[in-house]
């Protein structure tokens, strides 16, 4: 890793985003144009941070003539853990996104949850075994699962997603949304 960046934001990703980008490449010393392949984070996550990302990661990789590789977020946090490893991050609304990892295989598909019926499936599949909850919402489940080993993290390292990608065929990018999204139509566009 020559260099990376992360900010957590609620707001102002598309503003911040290729800024950050040209910070990191002229902190590490390498011309965009000597990138074989940008890797992102395709989901799931918030629906404007995916959109802003999946369609950054694209933009730039047509620009350069190279390819992309997308990365679940889940995968990518429980790359920093090791053997049974419940990615959770929150979801808001009430609802966690998790997904289940031992020793880097999935165990099941992502998934958006209740804590409660994410606990119940974290007991269900660590047969009493010991486990890591990493993510944001790791702190949300930690009463539902006491012994665990929790490990924060606001949000998937570049280091792990380059990593992953690394070993992985390119392909097009495609966000994996979970659940419909928050954003309502204006009354003024509503059908009368």
């Amino acid at each position: 890793m020559l260099a990376s960046a992360r900010e957590v934001m609620a707001r102002g990703h598309q503003e911040r985003l290729a800024p950050m980008a040209r910070d990191v490449m002229a902190e590490a010393g390498i011309a965009f144009e000597r990138l074989e392949r940008i890797a992102v984070t395709v989901g799931p996550g918030s629906f404007t941070g995916l959109r802003v990302g999946v369609a950054f990661a694209k933009g730039l990789a047509l620009a350069l003539d190279t390819s992309t590789v997308g990365i679940g977020t889940l995968e990518a946090l429980a790359a920093e853990g090791e053997g049974l490893v419940f990615p959770a991050v929150d979801a808001r609304r009430g609802q966690l996104y998790l997904q289940a990892f031992e020793d880097g295989r999935a165990l099941m598909a992502p998934d958006a949850l209740t804590a409660e019926v994410a606990a119940a499936r974290i007991a269900e599949l660590s047969q009493g075994r010991p486990f890591a909850l990493v993510g944001s919402g790791a702190a949300l489940l930690a009463d539902f699962a006491p012994g665990a080993r929790v490990i924060e993290a606001e949000g998937a390292d570049a280091r792990q997603v380059a990593r992953l990608a690394a070993g992985r065929a390119s392909g097009p990018l495609k966000p994996l949304y979970l659940r419909a999204p928050d954003a309502k139509l204006p009354a003024s566009a509503l059908p009368a």
